[in-house]
């Protein structure tokens, strides 16, 4: 399963359709065969799969009240589904804010977790409190469901630089197209007051012979 993470709006530049680029890029060739789902986060992502009826959930909504809790819910949701063995691979895909001009198309395994590169393997004996079982239950889904937030943040701010950049680029370009019709308007103004003066100036030449 894919979970694609895009805004509720337009007029943001490339910023969604980026997402949608690489989530059907994992849906048409790295998972090409398989049966692959789409459990979106975000209106423009539901539409743009909507058609190929592999959406099974939408959460357009959580933009309404981000709050962590709220997206815990989902995140909750993914692991239930994993667990239950509906989905062998789930993969995040979203904006990374790295500043107002510059956002990253991040692709992030969600589940089953990834072992961190570098991390030494010890065999050292360690005494946990609570035991390692409870340490595992309660750290793992919080971690994962903070993993989905951070992500959903991200993208959050990710949006509105990239919308902001847009609107910036949008005034440019409107004021630019401004200035040639301008100087377009004004040439032919000119060309019209040459026109009738030379009319009146050939016209009381022609009364005066």
């Amino acid at each position: 399963m894919i979970v694609p993470i895009t805004s509720n709006r337009g007029l943001a530049g490339a910023f969604n359709s980026n997402i949608i680029k690489q989530t059907q890029h994992l849906v048409k060739n790295v998972y090409a065969g398989k049966k692959v789902s789409i459990l979106a986060i975000g209106k423009k992502g539901n539409d743009a799969f909507a058609k190929q009826r592999i959406v099974i959930a939408n959460y357009s909504e959580i933009y309404e009240d981000l709050t962590f809790d709220n997206v815990a819910h989902v995140a909750q949701r993914i692991m239930d589904m994993f667990v239950a063995g509906e989905y062998d691979k789930i993969e995040i895909v979203y904006n990374k804010f790295k500043n107002a001009a510059t956002q990253i198309v991040m692709t992030e395994q969600f589940l089953p977790i990834v072992p961190v590169e570098g991390a030494v393997n010890t065999n050292a004996d360690y005494l946990f409190e609570p035991s390692k079982i409870e340490i595992v239950e309660q750290l793992i889904p919080k971690s994962l469901k903070t993993q989905l937030y951070k992500g959903i943040r991200d993208s959050f701010a990710s949006e509105h630089g990239a919308r902001m950049t847009a609107m910036h680029k949008a005034t440019d370009n409107a004021t630019e197209l401004r200035d040639q019709l301008k100087l377009t308007y004004n040439k032919a103004r000119q060309a019209a007051i040459t026109n009738e003066i030379l009319e009146i100036v050939g016209g009381a030449e022609a009364l005066n012979n």
